[in-house]
């Protein structure tokens, strides 16, 4: 496994909940535009993808490269606004809940991502692989017992029946399964694009087509939000001129390229794993930046997470690309282990 690109993806990944909560102003909300944000953040993207293309395989190939694969751009409209839409919702999400707890209740998408892993890529998980994924999210919901009796007691005590639904069927906890449910899809998707429908593609003008397909979508959510309001050089200003802002769209635009480097390499389900384990490190963080306290539901879980992916990596998913498949069928001493490996998923 290569442990520096699960490093680095974890390193960047947990750091972006705890920037975006630093951006928060006092009694919630942002004194800047989330969707331009995100906006921004693609173009940074997309720069980053062309210049590391140009680096790796010259100037003179980028444009008949892209003419050539242009089909595979059509197929990216799917991730890129199912990311358009987690990106969005994630600062939307940090307004109502702490970084700790965000990022245990985005640990449902593990098992949502082992049933459209199964369908997409037709291979089967085996009982130890649900077992941990069963047990990560087991994990997760532990850390949302304490609130929920909370919950539970500030309604019977104030007697409300409506305030008890409000708390149980929260907007802000069905915002966040639509984001679990928009990571999955796309991060699962997006491996499928890498290693099978664009294997032949280099996996920087995958990219390009990717962040191309996703500034398309983010202009359409600009535009929907009253373009007189939004499209001014104040709301850019506000941005662009933040420090602060502007280290979370560097942050964000380096998750993107990192993580289809992940999913290139290894597969969603690992993905989803490295995500878990930022618990700790965002738990801990947000105690000393934010005074967040660690209470023991959140010890527990994030034991419960630990157990899960030790479980896990005692048998992990192997997910080749179909040119890995194609050359190892080729190699007829590399079939046994290829076959064997497949079996186990």
């Amino acid at each position: 496994m290569p442990s520096p690109l699960v490093a680095a993806y974890q390193r960047i990944s947990f750091q972006q909940g705890i920037l975006v909560k630093a951006t928060n102003k006092e009694g919630g909300g942002y004194n800047y535009n989330p969707t331009i944000a995100v906006f921004i953040t693609e173009w940074v993207k997309i720069t980053a993808a062309v210049i590391l293309y140009i680096k790796d395989a010259g100037l003179s190939q980028l444009l008949p490269e892209i003419v050539k694969h242009y089909r595979v751009c059509l197929f990216y409209f799917v991730p890129a606004g199912l990311y358009c839409a987690y990106n969005n919702l994630g600062f939307v999400n940090l307004k109502h809940f702490d970084p700790t707890t965000y990022f245990l209740l985005l640990q449902f998408r593990v098992v949502v991502t082992g049933i459209i892993f199964q369908l997409l890529f037709k291979k089967k998980l085996s009982h130890m692989q649900w077992m941990s994924l069963v047990i990560l999210t087991l994990g997760c919901i532990l850390k949302e017992v304490g609130h929920t009796q909370q919950a539970v007691t500030a309604s019977l005590s104030s007697a409300s029946s409506n305030g008890f639904f409000s708390q149980m069927l929260n907007v802000h906890l069905l915002l966040i399964m639509v984001q679990v449910f928009a990571s999955c899809f796309a991060g699962v998707y997006n491996e499928f694009l890498l290693k099978d429908t664009g294997a032949e593609v280099h996996v920087m003008i995958q990219n390009i087509f990717m962040y191309i397909d996703s500034i398309i979508c983010g202009l359409l959510l600009l535009l929907y939000q009253s373009p007189a309001k939004v499209f001014t050089t104040q709301e850019f200003s506000k941005v662009l001129g933040s420090p602060g802002v502007m280290v979370v769209v560097l942050n964000n635009a380096a998750i993107g390229i990192v993580t289809s480097l992940f999913l290139r390499s290894l597969n969603s389900i690992l993905k989803t794993f490295a995500s878990a384990l930022e618990l700790m490190f965002t738990a801990v963080l947000c105690w000393f930046i934010f005074g967040i306290a660690v209470d023991v539901y959140t010890v527990v879980s994030i034991g419960i997470v630990s157990a899960a992916t030790f479980l896990y990596a005692q048998n992990p998913v192997v997910n080749k690309g179909k040119l890995d498949e194609e050359e190892a069928k080729q190699s007829p001493a590399a079939a046994p282990a290829v076959n064997s490996k497949s079996s186990m998923v």
